[in-house]
């Protein structure tokens, strides 16, 4: 069969991803390769804005950062025993996602030392007070993490300039703070959006967040329940992770990385020694839409909020 004359290439390129009919032209007339272009439509497909966006050398080829080949590091091991495990779409796709934050992001970090007694505290009352159904089982039973996307929601609102994603040649800043958590699956992650979780009780945020991860596992999320958001988290605390820090997941301009809680020894502020429960957070942020001093001002409050945590209740 012969081809048609205006046929601007396979809607799928070498590595997997899929591209709109309008980015094909597109790229055909700049004479952009798809196959070094990393898409940013959903599950990483390559649309329009990605080909305008596109860098270009003097041939007119998108520059982006490649590794080596598979066949060259193929060659590196092939006399040692191995597996070969093929990539489906969610690794593909989380891989060219990674690439291209750490690539086109200019990351910077913030850690900050967390007092949770109070916050421990509150979170027993609360669950020792959840009424009982007929099955004799609490109507809930709240999570430290619940606490902590309620207080980073509030943090993001008390500082609104830095409830924003970064859009290229803009920002855009945001009424209400839909918090991404990111829930590990079998080969990947993904990170369901809590939407308006500021202005969401403490029992309702912890009812979504279970049924969104119990979804996520079984492969159920809606495309709208993980796409968007305004900012994110990720906590490995329950895996023992002191501190760790987070890359971000464009277009969003910061994500909180959580790390686990432990007992410290502190000073007391009568200068005698004593032990509190403390939490290490870092905060990776694109300093392109927020800078060092909104960042630490975002994190700061957020510190305030968890110490405080009542604050969040009233």
């Amino acid at each position: 069969m012969r081809t048609p004359e205006r046929n601007y290439g396979q809607a799928r390129t070498a590595g997997g991803a899929y591209a709109t009919p309008l980015a094909r032209r597109l790229a055909s007339q700049a004479g952009i390769d798809l196959s070094r272009v990393t898409g940013s439509g959903p599950n990483g497909r390559i649309v329009a804005r990605d080909i305008t966006a596109a860098p270009q050398t003097g041939a007119g080829v998108a520059t982006v950062p490649a590794g080596p080949s598979a066949e060259q590091v193929l060659a590196l091991y092939r006399d040692v025993p191995h597996e070969e495990v093929p990539l489906d779409a969610m690794r593909r796709t989380i891989a060219t996602r990674l690439v291209q934050a750490k690539s086109t992001i200019p990351h910077f970090y913030l850690t900050a030392d967390v007092d949770i007694d109070r916050l421990l505290a509150m979170r027993e009352e609360a669950n020792a007070a959840a009424p009982t159904g007929g099955d004799g089982r609490p109507a809930y039973k709240l999570s430290l993490n619940d606490f902590i996307i309620k207080a980073w929601a509030t943090a993001l609102r008390r500082i609104p300039a830095a409830n924003a994603v970064w859009a290229e040649d803009r920002i855009l800043r945001f009424a209400q703070a839909d918090i991404g958590v990111a829930v590990a699956l079998d080969g990947g992650l993904v990170t369901p959006v809590i939407r308006g979780a500021d202005s969401k009780s403490l029992t309702a945020i912890s009812g979504e967040v279970r049924d969104l991860a119990e979804r996520a596992r079984a492969r159920k999320l809606k495309p709208t329940e993980y796409q968007g958001g305004s900012s994110a988290i990720s906590n490995l605390g329950m895996y023992g992770v002191r501190e760790f820090a987070a890359i971000i997941n464009p277009p969003h301009a910061t994500i909180l990385a959580i790390g686990a809680s432990r007992r410290e020894a502190v000073e007391r502020a009568d200068g005698s020694v004593g032990f509190a429960g403390r939490m290490s957070v870092t905060l990776s942020c694109d300093h392109r839409a927020v800078d060092g001093a909104l960042g630490a001002q975002l994190l700061g409050v957020f510190r305030d909020i968890v110490e405080q945590p009542i604050s969040v209740v009233v």
